[in-house]
């Protein structure tokens, strides 16, 4: 560990005490009420069950999104296991129309943040804009106290005054989605119930089996339904055009071409074509890319790029953090731990404001592309996170 790291202040996140439970579902006789948002799948599924047999008043509910015309999706059939779901728990069931949302929310702003050269997370804003955003806020207009869905998550309260909530991973680190709910905010979590997040997986599935429910045995989705269909440049070939490019090696000298700038993603070794190889040759990475120039610079060493980092005297490297979101508001910056992929290692760095904008500091330079998430952990803690600028 690098000593300069070492002299900065560790994050304090809130004490981990509270609601580790669901919280009771009656006050005063009366059941609360929670719509859970149903996708079709097991851990929305048992989700519903376990808020039943706590006592709440449970509604399932069917969020319905954007999806191409040029994809077979398989909502249609979602939407009927969610429905025979319901009608075995013997719980209302609705249909939630928000595409409109997801693909101003989620899409269109996938397919601009593309064509500025940036990597985005669509995931991370579909929980932000669609799940966390419009349902809630639709649930809550409808007269319910909370709502759930299927996270690996965990909410804790700390019962100090005013009251607030740490987000934590969840019990299954293989299964955990905290990553994704980075943008959460203290006035989005007092509504929300994650009822799997203490469970593992395989104990899930075993209440699924025995209750009778017809995902037991359903597998997992793949985030976005037509991901799972096709590629993220297949998708994206329908809304950008294509666009002939030159491929350079780090000494600037043209050694192949591509198909458009904007489909390339840091750290990857296809999407390109070399006509400078030899049989003995080694791969080559994607190391650099200029959308403008409609360039890609390949390297037989993978490397981030060196325009999105700076180096100290001390050889840590810094990176410069957009849209920051801090969860646990009692966080001090300083020494804490960040995530740059989905179950991605979790490294040491320093936090600290610059401006508007807040810099990252690692030991050494990372891989990582403009436009990801970067989110930071004090242990089980998830504090907040940002976008890589």
């Amino acid at each position: 560990m690098v000593s300069d790291i070492n002299k900065k202040k560790v994050f304090v996140g809130m004490s981990p005490v509270g609601r580790q439970k669901l919280p009771t579902g009656q006050a005063g006789g009366v059941k609360k009420s929670v719509y859970v948002g149903m996708s079709g799948g097991v851990d929305s599924s048992v989700s519903a069950y376990l808020l039943k047999k706590a006592g709440y008043k449970v509604t399932g509910v069917f969020i319905k999104v954007w999806q191409p015309d040029f994809i077979p999706c398989t909502w249609r059939e979602d939407r009927l296991d969610a429905m025979r779901v319901a009608a075995h728990l013997d719980i209302p069931f609705k249909t939630l129309d928000l595409e409109k949302e997801y693909k101003e929310g989620v899409i269109d702003y996938m397919i601009d943040e593309y064509k500025l050269g940036r990597t985005p997370n669509p995931d991370v804003f579909c929980n932000k804009e669609v799940k966390f955003g419009a349902f809630l806020n639709w649930a809550v207009k409808n007269g319910a106290n909370y709502i759930a869905t299927g996270h690996y998550a965990r909410i804790e309260t700390n019962n100090l005054q005013p009251i607030t909530y740490n987000l934590l991973k969840g019990l299954d680190d293989s299964k955990d989605q905290s990553y994704f709910l980075w943008t959460l905010t203290q006035d989005r979590l007092k509504y929300l119930l994650f009822p799997v997040g203490g469970m593992k997986k395989s104990k899930v599935r075993k209440i699924a089996k025995k209750i009778g429910l017809v995902t037991a045995h359903k597998k997992d989705s793949q985030g976005l339904c037509f991901i799972s269909n096709l590629n993220m440049k297949q998708f994206l070939k329908h809304f950008i055009a294509e666009k002939k490019g030159n491929v350079i090696n780090e000494s600037g000298e043209i050694i192949g071409s591509h198909n458009g700038a904007v489909f390339s993603t840091i750290g990857e070794r296809q999407g390109f074509k070399i006509n400078k190889k030899t049989s003995k040759e080694k791969p080559y990475y994607v190391v650099e890319k200029n959308v403008s120039k409609n360039i890609i610079k390949v390297s037989h060493v993978i490397r981030p790029p060196k325009f999105l980092y700076s180096k100290n005297l001390g050889g840590q490297a810094t990176y410069k953090i957009d849209n920051i979101n801090w969860i646990t508001p009692r966080a001090v910056l300083g020494e804490c731990e960040a995530q740059v992929r989905y179950h991605g290692e979790l490294l040491s760095c320093r936090v600290s404001p610059k401006g508007k904008k807040t810099e990252v500091i690692f030991e050494k330079n990372i891989l990582i592309s403009p436009g990801q998430s970067i989110v930071f952990y004090n242990k089980k803690i998830c504090l907040g996170g940002g976008i890589i600028d």
